[in-house]
């Protein structure tokens, strides 16, 4: 079991890479080398040796292997991302890069994503340094750049370009999963997620005829982008199960005594109450209209209007995606993927999943592990590229009314020290027999 030590390094390093500033505005506008430096130091402190790689300057990455007792076994690997989204301190009750700690508690941007799942990778593999500890199989350790943005100078650039140092993986961790979800009923959920819908951000354009404001204009670029972007943000999508979120359905209906009525599951998610949360947002494809850009003086119609639409998919169902956008912005207005990456799916009866879910149970008996697909992606997507199966296992154990979801990009983000042991304890336990 990881040591006393281990407990206290994993708080100091979660402030530690809070106070370092690695805010991704997009563009390329990020400098996560500071923090990979600081990783690296670590992972070094633990008789590893790790490789900085860089696509651009100041956007590095960070990896490493621990070699396990069984050559012949496939290797895992362990990944976060050390980028964050940008925070408003006029926002915060604390800075958000602070890294304060108070009331047991830490303060700051990247407390939940990911710089708490990043200080107990370290922590787990310092602890198993102090204690001579190798894995059952090698274990790749990868810090990314990039991941609130395209990912084109972290993950992206590592499967494309350095493969070979994930020689041997054929699954791995990352965020975000096997933390507490209280249903409010008494209930301590864990969902391990073993899917991610795909991303397919839009750009959308119309043209038209540029004249005077005063006059009649019939092709007006503003009117057709803005019928387009109604059409998508009021369009319902019809049901798609996956097998992963049949599985949830499954055991969550199951866990509650309900019938699993798959005809009618917008009824079961009903019954499900809370619990419905960790479902609803994948059983559907999804676009949300989040951008506009026309005009530039408001007595003249342009000639070009464009906006930008947020679009998530399940796995198998991006061609339906497409379709339906082709149906719903017509023929006046095009489109085309902004960024795009694929949809994911993981087993759920793997060895690999089970044991995750017997390390949770092990230090929360009281809790109900269930699976889960994410509605967002994470940087398992382009590790997919060089075949690896992707698994979201960032343990906490969080107290009700601690809303973890809402905290993803939210302000006051914020991670219990007793979440970050809960997290240390499960990690090591799982990457021990894993």
């Amino acid at each position: 079991m990881a040591d006393a030590q281990a407990l206290d390094e994993v708080v100091r390093f979660t402030s530690d890479l809070i106070r370092i500033d690695t805010t991704n505005r997009g563009g390329g506008d990020c400098q996560e080398r500071p923090a990979a430096e600081y990783a690296a130091e670590q992972l070094a402190g633990a008789g590893l040796e790790p490789v900085l790689l860089e696509r651009t300057q100041g956007r590095t990455n960070v990896v490493a292997r621990i070699e396990g007792t069984d050559p012949s076994a496939d290797a895992l690997l362990v990944h976060g991302h050390l980028d964050v989204v940008p925070a408003r301190a006029g926002d915060w009750s604390v800075h958000p890069f602070s890294g304060e700690i108070r009331d047991g508690v830490v303060w700051g941007r990247g407390a939940i994503d990911m710089k708490n799942m990043d200080a107990m990778i370290l922590a787990v593999v310092r602890s198993w340094a102090r204690e001579g500890v190798r894995p059952p199989r090698d274990v790749v350790i990868a810090f990314t750049a990039d991941e609130e943005a395209s990912a084109e100078d972290g993950s992206g650039f590592l499967a494309d370009e350095h493969g070979a140092l994930f020689e041997g993986c054929t699954e791995g961790v990352s965020e975000s999963g096997a933390f507490t979800f209280h249903d409010g009923g008494g209930r301590q959920l864990y969902p391990i997620a073993a899917g991610e819908r795909g991303t397919g951000w839009l750009k959308l354009t119309a043209r038209g005829r540029a004249g005077h404001g005063s006059k009649v204009n019939q092709e007006n670029a503003v009117t057709r982008l803005a019928a387009a972007i109604t059409r998508i943000g009021e369009y319902e999508w019809p049901l798609r199960l996956t097998p992963t979120v049949r599985a949830a359905l499954g055991e969550l209906a199951a866990l509650y005594g309900i019938e699993t009525d798959l005809h009618d599951v917008d009824r079961l998610l009903e019954k499900l109450g809370p619990a419905a949360r960790l479902v609803d947002a994948t059983v559907r494809n999804s676009a949300n209209p989040t951008m506009l850009d026309a005009g530039y003086k408001i007595n003249v119609i342009p000639g070009e209007a464009v906006a930008y639409v947020d679009g998530r998919y399940l796995p198998g169902g991006e061609d339906e995606f497409r379709t339906t956008l082709d149906r719903l912005t017509g023929p006046e207005v095009e489109w085309e993927y902004h960024h795009r990456e694929v949809a994911l799916q993981a087993p759920v009866d793997s060895p690999t999943y089970a044991k995750m879910r017997a390390a949770v149970e092990e230090f929360a008996p009281e809790g109900h592990v269930v699976p889960y697909c994410m509605s967002g992606g994470t940087d398992a997507k382009q590790f997919s590229r060089l075949g690896i199966t992707g698994y979201g296992f960032s343990p906490l154990k969080l107290p009700e009314g601690f809303d973890y979801q809402a905290l993803f990009h939210g302000v006051d983000e914020r991670v219990p020290v007793e979440a970050l042991h809960f997290g240390v304890r499960v990690l090591d336990r799982f990457l021990r027999t894993a």
